[in-house]
């Protein structure tokens, strides 16, 4: 009788969306090239070949660009065409991966954010202010933002396979293993200088139920 008192709550929209805005205020490179670029993109190919959603024959497109646009990494994961089936990608793949690129750089936010906030407050892509032809908004698209520039994104990190918060997952947690690379290796080339602090990054945890919807904080948008 007393089974359902300990039966794990899902998130809500709200505190999905406020766990996504923690990890993008969390996660800043201390620069970003594109070396490193191409080393995040191979890291996602990585994680998500080994992954069982991969075992199982879903595919993966995969792309960081600028926030002007400028390619630095595409790659595909699968083949529509393979005679085994494995690997559903297609060209609408990519047109769902630039539908959620275009929105993280209208908003300076991860398109999980956005996908969240609005389902949170009810609102639609429209009342946002976001493009009308833009694809369904989901999770996956992920803002680079540097330490020492708080204006705009430099970057976009996103993948698509057709799940929004494993896309989101992806390369969230992809992202912050690579800054903790990062900071392993600055700690080891100054060990003998001052202390860099915990050379870790956070791992978020959903807010607790008391977190309300009007901190979501969906405005301003970037133009």
């Amino acid at each position: 009788m007393f089974s359902g008192l300990h039966e794990k709550r899902m998130p809500t929209d709200g505190e999905l969306a406020n766990q996504a805005l923690h990890e993008e205020r969390s996660y800043r490179f201390p620069s970003f090239s594109a070396s490193d670029a191409v080393t995040l993109g191979l890291s996602i190919r990585k994680r998500f070949r080994a992954s069982s959603r991969h075992s199982k024959g879903k595919g993966l497109v995969i792309s960081i660009q600028t926030i002007a646009g400028h390619t630095l990494f595409s790659c595909t994961v699968g083949d529509l065409g393979h005679l085994s089936g494995i690997g559903d990608v297609s060209l609408d793949s990519w047109t769902c991966l630039e539908g959620m690129i275009s929105a993280v750089r209208r908003t300076g936010h991860s398109s999980y954010y956005v996908e969240k906030g609005m389902s949170a407050m009810g609102k639609t892509p429209k009342q946002l202010g976001l493009p009308g032809e833009l694809p369904r908004i989901q999770g996956g698209a992920f803002p680079v933002w540097l330490e020492n520039a708080p204006c705009c994104p430099i970057a976009v990190a996103g993948c698509y396979s057709g799940s929004s918060q494993e896309d989101h997952n992806l390369v969230s947690t992809t992202v912050r293993d690579y800054l903790n690379k990062i900071l392993r290796n600055g700690t080891e080339e100054n060990i003998a200088g001052p202390s860099m602090g915990a050379p870790h990054m956070p791992i978020p945890s959903v807010p607790p139920r008391t977190e309300s919807v009007s901190g979501l904080m969906l405005y301003p948008f970037v133009c």
